[in-house]
């Protein structure tokens, strides 16, 4: 029997399941692994029925009673706000034109592989299944592509290409027999199911080449003209679908020019440190030689796991309960063909799928250990390993909806990570040296992105004092300029982000509004409480709210919808 208090949560519970329904992704994603061997249908019918859901969902929504329970008017908000969000995202017609690096369904394809059970014989036989209906999903892809161009919906030749070089990274892999092949290579199983996975592995490959030539010789010609920004409609509901919030964008853009501002000159202080007379740019330099390189990606993925297993330790009992499931995280080494930058997987929601960080291979397989320490402080503990496996722990008395990927709002989780890098500079970890200039070149990465993310979409005028294109508009080549002197990423790194901002326009500053929230939060909690404020305690009543977007985080972070934190 429902229970009427929970009446919000349990709409929210059966929406996840019936996304989950349409998305084997995101049921394996959630742990339920009934359809592993199956994809989602990518074409126009699929996108259309997983926007069914979501009207209808709301129109259950509005159907019940105004909640009087502090969870329910939490998850009621929230369902709101994201499936209003997602169906304003869809009918800009982005799903018709969705070909980006990072964020892209191929993507999504391959990494739904990347999270599938290997232990045994029979896991691999569902990996040839599900390898097998590769070609069909790119087909339901290329068939909304279609439509899109159709409607003349379509993505910059700048993504395009970007994409069509990803698929050939791919299908290069393994010598030449590609990515799935090399995914399968060392599975211990029978000859029946290596006969299966070799065939499943040559249908991806054969999908991923078509989809490839398509691209190219189709597609491409048809994009050609079609601008890397997308204007002020676009950005405005992209903005919303990313962040949970509408934007004053004058507001942050000039925002994000101060915290550019301070951040150099932070980074030169911290430069001088490194490297007497030395400016950022050249300390950086200096410690990409002078400073720890760790050669080899294995080599490099054993540190940071024994940084992450270090600072669990730390912060266990301090500023943290990492008790129980939580302490389980992994680095691993990204698959071939990923984007340039480190990310991180959740676990499943039984926790049988640990949560994972991934190191994306650099060219020359040096990893200068500088500018590694905030990142997985960031993407690991305390980031996105502790908000993410600790949402789980909370589902029975949230929802689903508000403690998994399907309601998460990438604001408030890039805010929290970037948040965590700020937390760990506080406690003062950064004891190597170097490593705080790599933690102020992080900030300053997120910094760069508030400008040029906004600058290159609106086309804003860049102020007169500035170092790059003073006086003029952004353009791709201006922000890329900006980007390389105020930067100590590598080159093959800055070109990624740069396609990933203006093929993802409004995520990428997200992680400094979002850490702007969860601070400004932090702080107006601190307020209300004096002397007797619990930084240990409000990090654990803050985790345990779930999800929530940047309209609502700040004022449930200091308790001013739930009367205390």
């Amino acid at each position: 029997m429902s229970d009427p208090q929970r009446a919000v949560r349990e709409l929210a519970d059966d929406h996840v399941r019936r996304l989950a329904a349409l998305d084997p992704i995101l049921a394996g994603d959630l742990g339920w692994n009934d359809h592993l061997d199956e994809l989602p249908d990518l074409s126009p019918d699929g996108i259309a029925a997983g926007d069914d859901v979501r009207r209808d969902t709301l129109a259950r929504l509005a159907a019940l009673p105004e909640p009087t329970d502090a969870d329910e008017r939490r998850c009621a908000r929230l369902l709101v706000e994201r499936l209003s969000a997602e169906l304003d995202h869809s009918a800009t017609g982005e799903p018709l034109r969705a070909v980006q690096e990072l964020f892209g369904p191929p993507a999504g394809l391959r990494g739904a592989f990347t999270m599938m059970p290997t232990a045994t014989e029979d896991d691999w036989a569902v990996v040839a299944r599900r390898s097998a209906r590769m070609p069909a999903a790119l087909e339901g892809y290329r068939r909304s592509l279609e439509e899109g161009r159709r409607q003349g919906l379509f993505a910059a030749p700048r993504q395009v290409r970007r994409v069509a070089a990803q698929l050939r990274a791919w299908l290069d892999d393994d010598g030449g027999r590609g990515w799935f092949s090399a995914f399968a290579r060392d599975a211990e199983v029978g000859p029946a199911v290596r006969t299966e996975l070799d065939r499943g592995a040559a249908a991806a490959a054969t999908g991923l080449a078509g989809l490839r030539d398509w691209l190219l010789t189709e597609y491409l010609p048809a994009a050609e003209g079609t601008p890397d920004g997308v204007g002020a409609e676009r950005y405005r509901v992209a903005s919303r679908y990313w962040n949970g919030a509408d934007l004053d964008v004058d507001e942050v853009y000039a925002w994000g020019w101060s915290e550019f501002r301070r951040l150099r000159d932070e980074m030169a202080v911290e430069a001088d440190r490194v490297l007497p007379g030395a400016d950022a740019a050249t300390a950086m330099a200096h410690l990409d030689t002078a400073g720890e390189v760790l050669v080899g990606g294995e080599a490099t993925v054993a540190r940071l796991q024994e940084l992450m297993d270090a600072t669990i330790a730390a912060l266990d009992g301090t500023q943290f309960d990492l008790s129980g499931p939580i302490r389980t995280v992994e680095a691993r080494l990204a698959p071939v063909g990923s984007a340039a930058a480190p990310y991180y997987t959740p676990p499943s929601m039984d926790f049988a799928r640990p949560g994972r960080t991934w190191l994306p291979a650099s060219s020359d397989d040096r990893y200068p250990t500088w500018g590694l320490y905030s990142t997985w402080y960031h993407e690991g503990v305390p980031g996105h390993h502790l908000q993410l496996a600790s949402w789980p722990l909370h589902a029975e008395r949230l929802s689903l909806f508000q403690t998994s990927v399907v309601g998460m709002v990438s604001a408030n989780v890039e805010g929290w990570a970037l948040y965590a890098e700020r937390l760990m500079d506080e406690l003062g970890f950064h004891t190597d040296p170097g490593s705080r200039l790599g933690y102020l070149d992080a900030q300053m990465l997120r910094a760069i992105r508030v400008i040029i993310d906004l600058g290159m979409h609106l086309s804003l005028p860049i102020p007169d004092d500035a170092p790059v294109g003073a006086g003029e508009r952004w353009t791709p080549e201006l922000a890329r300029e900006f980007f390389g002197r105020h930067s100590g990423r590598s080159a093959e790194m800055l070109d990624s982000e740069l396609i990933r901002y203006l093929g993802g326009p409004g995520q990428a500053i997200g992680y400094k509004l979002g850490e702007r929230a969860w601070l400004a939060g932090r702080d107006a909690a601190q307020r209300r409480a004096g002397a007797d404020f619990d930084l240990r305690a409000w990090h654990a009543a803050a985790l345990a709210q779930g999800s929530l977007g940047l309209d609502d985080l700040v004022r449930e972070l200091a308790g001013e919808h739930s009367g205390g934190l």
